[in-house]
């Protein structure tokens, strides 16, 4: 026996090839949208302007400038504590901005792969 569905219900080959078109779409925006999130460039700022970040939305540090007055051969340490924390807040910047940048593509879609991490889908 089969099921009868009310017309404009049950999802026939029509309905099957919008919503292909409409996955194709949403995967080109997406292929679109990655690359110009890779091409992005990010300058980070840490222990008050001393410590310069430079990365790619590829998450490649390209470089980091450091003042002269933060650099103190007895106190390595927070040199070292300060270039960490810029490096990690220039990693969470571009993660975050993928983030948001792909949910707008995505719309209400929960799509777990998208966490923020340059170039997977």
């Amino acid at each position: 026996m089969k099921a009868r569905l009310p017309n404009g219900r049950g999802g026939g080959a029509s309905n099957m090839q919008g919503l292909m078109k409409q996955a194709q779409k949403m995967q080109e925006d997406m292929e679109n949208l990655q690359a110009d999130l890779d091409a992005r460039e990010y300058e980070i700022k840490a222990g008050g302007g001393a410590v310069t970040v430079k990365i790619t939305g590829k998450l490649e540090v390209t470089s980091i400038e450091i003042e002269p007055e933060i650099v103190d051969p007895d106190d390595i340490e927070t040199l070292s504590d300060v270039l960490t924390a810029a490096v990690n807040e220039a990693i969470k910047k571009v993660s975050d901005t993928n983030s948001e940048e792909m949910s707008k593509v995505t719309g209400s879609l929960n799509l777990p792969s998208l966490g923020g991490f340059p170039g997977m889908f």
